[in-house]
């Protein structure tokens, strides 16, 4: 099944927190919308609506997940 990895489901422990920075913090303002952006590009090519290599598909995928990681990070330690 094909999902969107929206932060605040990933991380439903820090949904207050996600949201008061995105507003607070223009640098975790900056990860989200990343990741955000990331997330989308990543569901159109899973869904067909944009073509990609998979090697392309894998690679955004690395890069989700280290953007996620930088994310957590920054979370835990703000």
């Amino acid at each position: 099944m094909i999902t969107k990895h929206n932060l605040t489901q990933e991380f439903p422990e820090y949904e207050t927190k996600i949201n008061n920075l995105k507003i607070e913090n223009p640098h975790f303002k900056k990860l989200f919308h990343e990741f955000d952006e990331l997330d989308h590009e990543i569901y159109r090519v899973e869904s067909d609506s944009e073509p990609a290599s998979d090697d392309t598909l894998n690679d955004l995928r690395k890069k989700r997940v280290h953007l996620k990681d930088e994310i957590y990070q920054f979370l835990t330690n703000n």
